[in-house]
């Protein structure tokens, strides 16, 4: 099973994500992003789908045209944990390719 993060964690993971926002239920993280249109953020998915699936941890998620929303947490745990904000760098980490 994976542990939740206690309040310490949770501020120093954040603190290096500037971008995502803690939420309160489900505890966890998200974050919008915004592309040029449609295709760009399906395209984004279709990345972050590939990611989810090796990491075996998968995002809440919603597209509307160019928005994509992604919500993290780990149900397993309850809330936020060291998988979503691995999650979260690795989404990042597209953003920056």
């Amino acid at each position: 099973m994976v542990d939740r993060l206690d309040d310490a964690a949770r501020a120093r993971a954040l603190a290096d994500l500037p971008e995502w926002r803690l939420v309160d239920e489900p505890e966890g993280i998200s974050r919008r992003f915004i592309f040029g249109d449609f295709s760009a953020a399906f395209a984004f998915m279709a990345r972050v789908a590939l990611l989810a699936e090796k990491a075996d941890h998968h995002p809440d998620w919603s597209n509307v045209y160019n928005r994509v929303d992604i919500l993290l947490t780990t149900h397993d745990a309850g809330g936020l944990s060291q998988r979503d904000i691995d999650m979260a760098r690795a989404i990042d980490a597209l953003l920056a390719a």
